[in-house]
């Protein structure tokens, strides 16, 4: 499983390469588009940024994952929007955008977990690593 260390240290690397690039570079990554997601911190109540890849995009809703690379804890920043809902996104390069963040319900996670992993499986070996079902996020625009 990925260290904290070493998950900063990713998110650190993709973020001087788009701003090397002045964002012409870094916006996909694994086949899969790539966005900043800003969620309020739970306990400390300030902004916190983090690069995911988003596996798969229904109209205006993007899905994220939070595998967290199969690790039996749920990423910061998945609590954070569990928390407080109301999250900044910055999708493949575009202007941020307000957006509602919620966990899929049952059903839903039954029809798009499939979708997810027919086209990325690296998902689905990371849920064989751990004993918690990997929530499957909406990000949703705001109204």
């Amino acid at each position: 499983m990925p260290t904290d260390f070493a998950l900063k240290a990713m998110n650190a690397v993709h973020r001087v390469m788009l701003t090397l690039s002045a964002g012409r570079a870094g916006w996909r990554a694994a086949n899969m588009p790539v966005l900043k997601l800003t969620t309020i911190g739970r306990k400390s109540g300030e902004p916190r940024s983090v690069m995911l890849t988003s596996p798969l995009q229904e109209g205006s809703t993007i899905v994220v994952v939070a595998s967290r690379g199969g690790d039996d804890t749920h990423p910061a920043w998945f609590l954070n929007l569990r928390d407080n809902p109301a999250v900044d996104v910055v999708y493949q390069g575009q202007p941020s955008q307000r957006m509602h963040a919620r966990v899929a319900t049952a059903e839903e996670r039954a029809r798009l977990w499939p979708l997810v992993i027919a086209d990325h499986k690296n998902y689905a070996g990371y849920q064989t690593k751990t004993q918690r079902e990997i929530p499957l996020v909406l990000l949703e625009p705001a109204h």
